[in-house]
């Protein structure tokens, strides 16, 4: 969750002063607003045959070559996802949301929850519910992945004998990785989870095959701000200060010899005769750099990596066989710090997971999870590399690149586009290409809140919610791309090895993850070759839209390799093209192209671009904000396909939402909306250059995918207002 992106700000009695009022008129825009779907007709965007017959059917899911494949065949498997389902949902509906997530695409499900109460005492309901979302997901052949602690949940008490010192205020970030009473705790709720019978099959979830894999730890680390002297009780920094002390004392014979090595840099809380040293602060560490800094880092670094390792070890002796992973948080310092905590994952877990979301300058009370009428946004378009903060140069960072660490699967287990940024319909494609092309094993979009098309209105409204038009509404083609490779996986474009020394030593790596390089240091990225990086020189993060990124973790010499990509990254063009040729996204005008034999369109800023031309398709539209792509449905090439799936989606907001403009790209809300979903009108044209295009015939389709009318052939489609999908035959 985003929580830790939250930025509080009153806003007790402002006055809004005159000033224009953003509202479009809604005769420019549709509802969306789709009935319940019933499942009894075909549907010809229904997904659910890229499923197995059940999830499980083809074995428990392992890893082979670096991907998740099917243990039971072999055959690798991508995991398109979403952070769901709703907590509240069971019985039919709850099997009901299954349906409609696997005729979207959708075969994993990360269910986010804690299976205890709040004095932390294992609750039987949640784990029994829990263990009735993979018995309804396993049926329409999604998995399961579990995420059950993270420090938000837990607040503990003076009455918590397993977490002294705590006051029923503070929550306990960190303290899992050395409170050995806290992990017997935490190992209870893994153990009821998984070992507790169904109501329905008297099986445990660890004999379930549709159980894909585990998640340790949410959102916490040693090396992120809240862990911090200041936040931990005392009792609690006195079990981890004096396991410093004794991993000290290992390593230099004595703490008063440690101390000498240290050259006089001490801290308040040093307590050399008690056996105790004190940390200092996350900004000293990876500022500084002294040696008492290293060996700090250092000893986080084995504390955490060895909960993470234990911990895999009791989950395997308690008899799951899926892949486990470590944790999924960002650093302090992405340079110094954030290499350090996934060298902890890569040394204890079986993939890599991670976290992010792109963000709108969103401000006000709550606004790390609400929408609220006063709050302050920005639009911003990640094709163009938008900053947070509007006149402020581009910035060259992105939760979609993801560089593949120690050989190990990849996994985005919370990532989307908050609202309410206009430009939230860019996110679908731009997953689905780039998670393809950089081979991301699993893409979990976050978050289902809802299982129908709402916007949830209340006092406020969730700024993540994926029932919407220009999220589910474009998972079929999305979903299709990404799953079945319909865009290529890209070459190696660069290896980067990283000396485990150097990195417990801060100094860091030359690509950090989650870290943004704007505009006006691109002079200082080396161009390419095996002489490409020099010491504390950043490389490209270009490079993550171009082919694959792979970064080891070594006992040899540090190493970097970078392919020489002139025709790939034009950054006098403003454009980065894939080595596949297949992706071509210019970042000036906010316009990304798709040219694969099986997938092609184009997304962004559609009246800008004018008319465009593919292997297979003319397209012209006069959208402002558009995304118009065509996807074979048979496994066939457009140029042959016989079934094939158009898509077009414009941009959404909430009836009745309005804004008042601040300055320039910066707006308050003034009234958040209501129910039903708008869409922004579609229009424009596509041609197939086929020789048998005339021959295709073309069928609209309704909200839930069933025909709707007759649209002509393929010769020239004319998009219709309303119309999101059609379907091309011959």
């Amino acid at each position: 969750m985003k929580i830790y992106h939250m930025i509080l700000t009153s806003l007790c009695g402002f006055v809004i002063a005159a000033a224009p009022v953003r509202a479009e008129e809604v005769a420019d825009w549709f509802a969306f607003n789709p009935p319940a779907d019933a499942f009894t007709a075909e549907s010809a965007l229904d997904l659910r045959g890229l499923n197995e017959h059940f999830a499980g059917e083809h074995g428990f899911i392992g890893i082979k070559d670096g991907q998740f494949v099917h243990t039971g065949n072999g055959e690798p498997v991508r995991f398109w996802a979403v952070n769901g389902p709703p907590e509240d949902l069971t019985g039919a509906a709850l099997r009901q949301c299954a349906k409609l997530l696997a005729k979207h695409g959708v075969n994993m499900v990360r269910v986010h929850g804690g299976y205890f109460d709040k004095s932390g005492e294992v609750n039987p309901t949640k784990v029994q519910h829990a263990i009735e979302i993979v018995e309804a997901m396993k049926a329409e052949g999604i998995y399961t992945h579990f995420s059950i602690y993270f420090p938000l949940w837990l607040t503990p008490g003076p009455t918590t004998s397993w977490l002294p010192g705590y006051d029923g205020k503070q929550h306990p970030f960190a303290a899992l990785y050395f409170n050995s009473d806290f992990q017997a705790q935490y190992r209870r709720w893994w153990t009821a989870l998984l070992t507790t019978p169904s109501a329905t099959t008297g099986k445990p979830l660890i004999a379930d095959p549709a159980v894909a894999s585990l998640e340790l730890v949410n959102e916490d680390s040693f090396f992120f701000w809240t862990f911090s002297p200041e936040k931990i009780p005392v009792p609690e920094l006195q079990i981890l200060e004096k396991q410093f002390g004794d991993w000290l004392v290992k390593k230099y014979g004595s703490l008063p010899a440690a101390l000498a090595k240290w050259n006089g840099v001490t801290t308040p809380r040093d307590a050399a005769a008690e056996g105790r040293v004190g940390f200092r602060p996350l900004y000293n560490i990876f500022t500084d750099k002294k040696l008492r800094d290293q060996d700090t880092a250092a000893f986080l670094l084995e504390t955490q990596a060895r909960f993470y390792s234990e911990t895999r070890v009791f989950l395997r002796k308690l008899g799951f066989k899926g892949p486990v992973t470590a944790s999924n948080w960002i650093t302090a310092n992405p340079e110094v710090l954030g290499p350090l905590e996934k060298l902890t994952y890569a040394t204890a877990g079986d993939f890599i997971d991670r976290h992010g979301y792109f963000e709108c300058n969103h401000k006000g009370d709550n606004s790390a999870w609400s929408i609220r009428n006063g709050h302050t946004y920005s639009d911003r378009s990640a094709y163009r590399f938008d900053a947070d903060q509007p006149g402020k140069p581009r910035q060259f960072v992105h939760p979609a690149m993801d560089p593949h660490y120690a050989g190990m699967p990849s996994m985005l287990s919370e990532t989307t586009w908050c609202r309410p940024n206009r430009y939230r319909s860019e996110a679908p494609l731009y997953f689905a290409v780039y998670g393809a092309l950089q081979h991301s094993d699993a893409i979990v979009h976050f978050a289902l809140d809802s299982d129908h098309w709402a916007v949830k209105p209340r006092f406020f409204m969730q700024q993540w919610t994926l029932m919407s038009p220009s999220m589910m509404g474009q998972f079929p083609a999305a979903a299709l791309i990404y799953r079945r490779g319909l865009v290529a996986t890209g070459p190696v474009v660069a290896e980067i090895n990283l000396n485990k020394t150097d990195l417990r030593n801060l100094k860091g790596t030359p690509l950090p993850q989650d870290a943004a390089l704007d505009e006006l240091r691109l002079a200082d990225v080396p161009s390419g070759g095996s002489e490409a990086a020099k010491p504390g020189q950043r490389l490209d993060p270009l490079l993550h839209y171009t082919g694959r990124v792979n970064v080891n973790f070594t006992d040899s010499a540090g190493s970097v390799k970078v392919q020489n990509l002139p025709k790939c990254i034009d950054h006098a063009a403003q454009t980065v093209t894939s080595a596949t040729g297949e992706l071509r996204l210019n970042y000036g005008a906010g316009v990304l192209s798709i040219n694969a034999p099986d997938a092609q369109g184009i997304s962004g800023q559609l009246q800008a671009a004018g008319p465009v031309e593919t292997q297979d398709l003319t397209i012209t539209s006069d959208m402002e904000l558009g995304h118009i792509v065509a996807v074979a449905l048979d496994s066939k090439p457009l140029a042959t396909s016989g079934k094939i799936l158009l898509q077009v989606m414009s941009e959404e907001k909430a009836s009745n939402f309005k804004t008042q403009t601040l300055s320039a790209n910066h707006y308050r809300i003034l009234n958040i909306g209501t129910d039903p979903w708008l869409v922004k009108n579609l229009s424009g044209t596509v041609h197939f250059k086929r020789p048998d295009a005339g021959q295709l015939h073309v069928t609209a389709l309704d909200f839930n995918g069933y025909r709707s009318g007759d649209a002509g052939s393929a010769t020239e489609i004319r998009l219709q207002p309303q119309t999101i999908y059609y379907l091309i035959t011959r």
